[in-house]
């Protein structure tokens, strides 16, 4: 089961990040004000954050995060898959497809494409986000932290 995060999911999103943070799933450690700021963000609107819990037997056993912004090239808003993050028990038993068919059903009518990052030796994501339609990008992206 997929569903929107809620006021009451402080402690599953900070243990599940604090994990997903900790894992070979992402370059490096972010601060823990990050965490308290994108959960205040995730409550406050879904004006730029949704934030959704992966739930297999009753239990919390992943979350994810998306954003949207406005993309000329893709003639509408892009919906950026931020994270997705699975416990090691409960993956390859179908929450990651779950999320992207919940995703999916549940577009705004202006959404023209989704959008992620992953590492290029996380084998296992990648043959999912293939099954899924997504493909590489031709082109390498920058950032500037500020």
């Amino acid at each position: 089961m997929i569903r929107q995060m809620n006021e009451n999911d402080q402690d599953i999103f900070y243990k599940l990040t604090n994990l997903f943070y900790k894992s070979d799933s992402v370059l490096d450690d972010i601060p823990i004000d990050f965490h308290v700021k994108t959960f205040q963000e995730i409550i406050r609107s879904d004006d730029y954050l949704n934030g959704y819990i992966l739930i297999k037997d009753n239990v919390p056993a992943g979350y994810a995060l998306t954003s949207k912004y406005y993309s000329h090239e893709a003639g509408g808003l892009t919906l950026f898959v931020d994270e997705l993050f699975v416990l090691e028990n409960y993956r390859s038993q179908g929450l990651a497809k779950e999320f992207f068919k919940y995703i999916n059903d549940n577009l705004e009518d202006n959404v023209t494409r989704l959008r992620l990052e992953v590492e290029s030796d996380n084998n296992g994501a990648i043959k999912l986000y293939d099954k899924e339609g997504f493909s590489f990008l031709n082109y390498a992206q920058m950032i500037k932290n500020i």
